[in-house]
């Protein structure tokens, strides 16, 4: 294990309280991120946060205190933010905080792309960001809350899911602006791709499509 954690300006042990470490991930840990801009992918990983350690044993790097992960127009932002890594790739990446945000410009004519949760994990291999407790992501206006959302990169697809179970009794919740409502069924131009159905709004509206 070698901390990467606490470090003066000589290298030597000190308070916990030091300046954020600004580390460029370019060989590290990660490689580039999908889903967000393509010009984001060829763009250098920077995390900054209080305190830092790896573990090349496990395959982990912590990263904690004001944590701000940037690649491009990706923006990770959170109290604390875990890599599990596997050589010189990341595997995942989870971002703890109170809430953590995501935030991304997933294509140049889109609105930005905010995503909010208790707890952000990235798969890189599919593509695919889970918010779990308290989550939401919203674009252009459009905005989905639920107990957990899983966001499909590639597709630009959202699957949101509601806990039953839950003391507050959360559902899943929906809320599309009206001018992307008459867009989409004024002049038979497709609405714009937000995040902003879920899995059972999508098949009605393929469904009421097939039937025109």
């Amino acid at each position: 294990m070698s901390p990467l954690a606490n470090r003066t300006r000589h290298g030597k042990p000190g308070n916990p309280r030091v300046p954020p470490l600004v580390l460029a991930l370019l060989v590290l840990l990660v490689a580039p991120l999908a889903g967000a801009l393509p010009s984001d992918r060829e763009q250098a990983i920077r995390i900054s946060a209080d305190s830092a350690l790896r573990d090349e044993k496990e395959g982990f790097t912590v990263y904690t205190g004001n944590v701000k992960l940037q690649q491009g127009s990706l923006r990770i932002n959170a109290d604390k933010v875990t890599v599990h890594h596997r050589v010189d790739a990341a595997e995942r990446i989870v971002a703890e905080g109170n809430p953590a945000h995501l935030q991304e410009q997933p294509e140049p004519d889109k609105g930005l792309l905010h995503a909010r949760a208790r707890v952000i994990e990235y798969f890189n291999s599919e593509e695919r960001v889970q918010l779990r407790r308290q989550a939401s992501i919203e674009q252009d206006g459009s905005l989905v809350t639920g107990d957990s959302i899983d966001y499909f990169i590639a597709e630009q697809r959202v699957r949101a899911n509601s806990d039953a179970s839950a003391e507050d009794g959360r559902r899943v919740e929906v809320v599309i602006p009206a001018r992307v409502v008459n867009q989409g069924s004024g002049d038979g131009a497709p609405a714009p791709t937000a995040a902003s159905e879920t899995d059972s709004e999508q098949e009605s509206r393929d469904g009421a499509a097939d039937r025109k």
